[in-house]
């Protein structure tokens, strides 16, 4: 029979060790977490910016006769992407002959940072055309 003052420390001993390796497991867990959050919120910002490049382009698609097209569509971009920073955003006057069966192009980007433990790992600009035909 074995003596119950072993096997309690015994049970001590594991539990000393299991919270070691958790302690030096916690750190790469949590780093692997915020890296996971920031690049969610970056891909959300490049969805945003696609379909507001989207709103942009079928707004051109249908305004061949409006004088003001330009300005309607950068408008358009700006209210669809009403997420982002509008600031920060970065639109093209869209491209195109403006014949009917002609191709328009809308082109916007956004800045985008990632940053784990305050560092900035990786930066750059977020960038998304959609082109549509003019009806």
């Amino acid at each position: 029979m074995k003596d119950p003052v072993k096997k309690r420390n015994q049970i001590r001993n594991e539990q000393g060790q299991t919270m070691t390796e958790f302690a030096l497991v916690l750190p790469v867990l949590a780093l692997i977490l915020f890296a996971v959050i920031q690049f969610g919120i970056v891909f959300n910002n490049y969805i945003t910016l696609t379909d507001a490049t989207r709103a942009g382009a079928r707004k051109a698609a249908v305004s061949r006769q409006d004088p003001n097209r330009n300005s309607a569509v950068m408008s358009a971009v700006r209210s669809s992407a009403s997420d982002l920073t509008s600031s920060k955003l970065s639109v093209s006057p869209p491209s195109s002959t403006w014949d009917p069966g002609a191709d328009v192009t809308v082109t916007a980007s956004y800045p985008y940072s990632i940053s784990l433990l305050g560092f900035a790992v990786k930066s750059g600009q977020l960038s998304s055309t959609t082109t549509e035909r003019v009806e």
